[in-house]
């Protein structure tokens, strides 16, 4: 079977190039909704779309893929896959460091640089690969192929949503220096966390809980608290379910008491993905790629370090995580998984950050095209170079 795969090379371009054709197809809808010349949806619908997804999808989708697969033995045995969430994004923001310190961008940019470098799509592109993938019988992961390679993925976003909005959503505040970066007079309350912008809630008790956490978090000055976003809380949510078996019994599984609960929050997070195309594209209409103040030297900086140099370095920490044992013995899945997270483009979810703070909205969205443009190529190159790899392990 695996042989037949490998000799099926025009199968394996089409399943590893794909998902990304088919989120590039969501951009551009998005911008056709949005485009000047149209004007079929205006611009502030897509910045309600972007906090929605903050508030609701992303935390729906985040409860559902990691509250049905993880127990206290995967937290253990596939400890990791977070752990190399963090060395890719550590060794993307080293690479994001050097790109900033060579093509010199703009000084107010020069943090977003490194952000951009550093956080990937650890969780969209990986699923939509993965599914991709496991759809052909002669895929080289076996009959599991999918629901082991979706629990992997899931594991990993917990810590990437972690880092994403916390340190990534903080290093993208807009620099007090250069405040005419911040689009179109977006007034600096647009800096808070989306928690605590009470004035959404038509709830009288959630807008005091609320206020009251903001006024303990202005207090305190601690940026601890500003970690309980949405897509935390749904983290810290399911890890509490999935680890404990008599709740998860109520809610997961077809024959659960409550499953139309999680039903119900699966169609939700089902929406994440598009949505956040869709918030892309409606950027890129706002703000077009040319239009940029990034740089064309800065951009294609960004472009090389992550999507050709950070999967080189990628292979050779995994490798050496191999030799040393940490991966789980004989499981191709669990390679293939840890070796995406280096390969990906950037996280497509760094564009509702920049559509929430206001900031470099349109150089966010410039990158994250041209990244996904170019990704549709050193995807499919280095999707085959492993699974090769893989194939040949033993």
């Amino acid at each position: 079977m695996e042989s037949l795969f490998i000799q099926n090379q025009p199968n394996v371009l089409v399943l590893s190039v794909l998902p990304l054709l088919k989120l590039i197809c969501l951009t551009v809808i998005g911008l056709i909704l949005a485009h000047p010349k149209t004007q079929l949806v205006p611009k502030a619908t897509f910045k309600l779309l972007s906090k929605l997804i903050f508030a609701l999808f992303l935390p729906c989708m985040i409860f559902i893929h990691l509250g049905e697969t993880i127990t206290l033995d995967n937290f253990v045995q596939w400890w990791f896959i977070p752990v190399n969430v963090i060395l890719s994004t550590a060794i993307g923001c080293v690479l994001g460091f050097l790109v900033a310190k060579i093509c010199q961008p703009p000084p107010e940019y020069f943090r977003f640089t490194i952000i951009m470098t550093a956080f990937g799509n650890t969780g969209n592109l990986p699923l939509a690969i993965v599914g991709s993938v496991c759809r052909s019988p002669d895929n080289p992961f076996g009959p599991a192929c999918h629901k082991t390679g979706t629990a992997y993925v899931s594991f990993a976003q917990w810590v990437a949503v972690l880092l994403v909005y916390t340190l990534g959503y903080h290093m993208m505040e807009p620099p007090i220096d250069y405040l005419s970066v911040v689009e179109n007079g977006t007034e600096l309350q647009e800096q808070e966390p989306l928690l605590v912008e009470t004035e959404h809630f038509k709830t009288p008790l959630i807008a005091r809980v609320l206020r009251r956490i903001r006024n303990v978090a202005q207090k305190n000055k601690n940026p601890l608290w500003h970690i309980f976003q949405p897509p935390m809380i749904a983290t810290l949510l399911a890890f509490f379910v999935g680890a404990v078996p008599q709740i998860k019994s109520l809610v997961f599984g077809d024959d659960a008491p409550f499953s139309f609960i999680t039903d119900s929050l699966e169609i939700l997070g089902k929406a994440m993905v598009p949505s956040v195309m869709l918030v892309l594209g409606g950027m890129l209409a706002e703000e077009r790629p040319n239009e940029s103040r990034l740089g064309i030297r800065t951009t294609v900086g960004i472009v090389v370090a992550r999507l050709l140099v950070l999967p080189l370095v990628g292979l050779g920490v995994v490798c050496l995580a191999n030799r040393l044992e940490f991966l789980i013995p004989g499981d191709k899945m669990y390679r293939f998984v840890v070796l995406l997270q280096y390969t990906t483009p950037s996280a497509i979810l760094l564009g509702a950050v920049a559509s929430l703070r206001g900031y470099a909205v349109s150089e966010a969205s410039a990158l994250l095209f041209w990244q996904h443009i170019f990704a549709v190529f050193s995807l499919a190159l280095y999707v085959i170079v492993y699974f090769k790899m893989l194939i040949s392990y033993v």
